[in-house]
């Protein structure tokens, strides 16, 4: 499965959240590619906000991660990995617990954990096509 939604602008997220959202309940772990700047924390956003979470959705890139309740009191883990420099950080915080537990993780920089993440997570692109606009691209088996 491939879909891709072109961004115009940040108004235009709400569609690329919801599509992933609609796959939450065969995914749970999402994975995030694009350069820095992209917007990947700001459709991880958008994402937690159609979700119903009411806390401030913020990148975790010094904690790793940050935990989120959405609007049923399901769990949602934000993990931003762009800052780690051994792979026995990830070890460490026990991302088992998280990635093979209940919840949904989203997942920011998942190549820096290479084999780490399951074959089976959901994976969205974001490619920069100008200076507001967007091509996301999800993938799925």
């Amino acid at each position: 499965m491939e879909k891709s939604i072109k961004i115009s602008g940040i108004n235009d997220l709400s569609d690329a959240a919801e599509a992933i959202i609609e796959l939450l309940d065969e995914y749970s772990i999402v994975a995030f590619y694009g350069p820095m700047g992209a917007g990947k924390t700001t459709l991880i956003r958008e994402i937690c906000r159609q979700k119903g979470v009411e806390d401030t959705v913020t990148s975790p890139t010094f904690a790793l991660v940050n935990h989120y309740l959405d609007g049923e009191g399901e769990a949602i883990y934000h993990f931003d990995f762009y800052r780690i420099e051994r792979i026995e950080e990830v070890f460490d915080m026990g991302y088992e617990e998280y990635f093979f537990g209940d919840g949904t993780c989203l997942v920011e920089w998942p190549e820096k954990i290479g084999d780490l993440l399951p074959e089976d997570a959901l994976k969205v692109t974001i490619e920069v096509t100008g200076e507001e606009s967007r091509m996301i691209t999800i993938q799925g088996e």
